[in-house]
């Protein structure tokens, strides 16, 4: 009773003259199709449209092939697809582009490249989804850099970020913040070879135009998979990196720390969730998450935490929060959980699927007051949002899908493992 007066207290404490927090999401013709990572909302939010909720293969508006191998989510915009590939254990990588109306593929661009990056079996040499900003498409391939395209898939800048030695590979995303592409790269301790060396983590900004480094920023963490989030925190902007041990906010015009907040695990994918002027971070392996009150200045470990969970995070896939609740599913178990998003109050869990380890690598969307969450043998669980645990439906796209969707105009765009796949009612 004691231990919850004291977090309803932390609660009042932390929320009162705090500031009012969002994310900036994609406005513009960004906000008609899927630019990013998790959308134009950058959370995995669908506001509005008639999407169906239950397909089979009978659905299947069109399905294509796929080359090679990647696990990045598809971007769209206008009537194009675009993700990255790998062939050949990561000999080659690639930018792809597809037309939306009919899945045919229009043109492929080969990223330039030196070596070959170690990486996880499961995680592969191209999970870094791209950005666009309708006017040139930027995708990420770790340590072998940063690339603008054109949408008729010309190169048209290369920016080198330096060696990344990762142990499960990079693959965070980039975002875009007005004329920037910003970009954070944990890397680490190299352990092959006789030259074994610290190598320089960083998260920095490039300029849209030109792929001109605008500023770059040391981190101490020594690996980490995840993509940030920009944040208007009251008056100024905030770059959010939940990584390694600690989340750490950056002015992203500037790059300089703002603040950081103590408590997460040794691994974090997770890509932090924003809602009730809150920050979510969840921290790897069924570690904790943490909801934070951004606007601070140092460490606010102790001041700025307005609640955290003891365990049960996911390791792989991002959460979403749909009006007063976040959803959290653990792909150590196959659980999904929910709580309330400001308070931290357990209000449910449910079992999706069997129980199996790892068993979820894309994140969940929701549109149209239902969450979906699709594991890695292509089933997608349908529940309803609330604050009770209603399972409606399982849908099954019948490959491994280690993806997440892309949602325009009706229809849901699915990267399998090896297809290209387009469902519409």
């Amino acid at each position: 009773m004691r231990a919850a007066v004291l977090l309803l207290f932390a609660v009042a404490t932390i929320g009162a003259g705090a500031p009012e927090v969002r994310l900036i999401e994609a406005d513009g013709e960004g906000a008609k199709y899927w630019p990013r990572w998790r959308g134009p909302s950058g959370q995995g939010i669908v506001r509005g449209g008639e999407y169906p909720d239950a397909w089979t293969e009978k659905s299947f508006v069109w399905k294509v092939p796929v080359p090679g191998r990647g696990n990045s989510s598809p971007i769209v915009w206008g009537d194009r697809i675009v993700f990255t590939t790998a062939y050949d254990d990561g000999a080659k990588l690639t930018l792809l582009c597809y037309r939306r109306s009919d899945g045919k593929r229009l043109w492929e661009l080969a990223a330039p490249q030196e070596g070959v990056e170690y990486v996880h079996p499961k995680n592969g040499h191209a999970s870094a989804t791209p950005v666009t900003d309708g006017e040139r498409i930027y995708a990420s391939f770790g340590p072998h850099g940063l690339i603008a395209a054109s949408f008729d898939g010309k190169l048209l800048w290369h920016a080198r970020v330096g060696r990344v030695d990762n142990y499960h590979g990079t693959a965070g995303s980039p975002v875009l913040y007005k004329d920037s592409v910003i970009l954070y790269q944990d890397g680490g301790q190299s352990l092959r070879g006789p030259a074994a060396s610290p190598l320089p983590s960083f998260v920095a900004a490039f300029d849209r135009r030109t792929g001109k480094q605008l500023w770059r920023t040391p981190r101490a963490a020594t690996v980490g998979w995840g993509t940030p989030v920009v944040i208007r925190a009251g008056d100024r902007d905030e770059l959010v990196v939940c990584s390694q041990r600690r989340a750490i906010a950056y002015d992203p015009a500037t790059g300089r720390e703002l603040w950081s907040v103590a408590g997460l695990t040794f691994e974090v994918i997770p890509t932090p969730v924003v809602g009730h002027d809150l920050v979510f971070c969840s921290s790897g392996r069924a570690g904790p998450t943490i909801a934070i009150r951004p606007g601070g200045s140092g460490d606010v470990t102790a001041t700025h935490v307005a609640w955290s969970t003891p365990k049960g995070s996911p390791f792989v896939p991002s959460g979403v929060i749909v009006g007063d609740v976040l959803y959290l599913v653990n792909d150590m178990q196959s659980i999904v959980t929910a709580y309330e998003a400001k308070t931290g109050t357990l209000l449910f869990q449910g079992r999706l699927g069997e129980a199996r380890r790892e068993g979820f690598s894309g994140s969940p969307v929701a549109v149209n007051g239902k969450v979906f969450f699709t594991n890695d043998d292509g089933e997608t669980f349908v529940i309803e949002a609330g604050r009770e645990f209603k399972l409606l439906q399982v849908n099954r796209l019948g490959e491994p899908t280690y993806a997440s969707p892309a949602l325009v105009e009706g229809r849901w765009y699915f990267r399998t493992a090896s297809s290209l796949v387009a469902i519409a009612p």
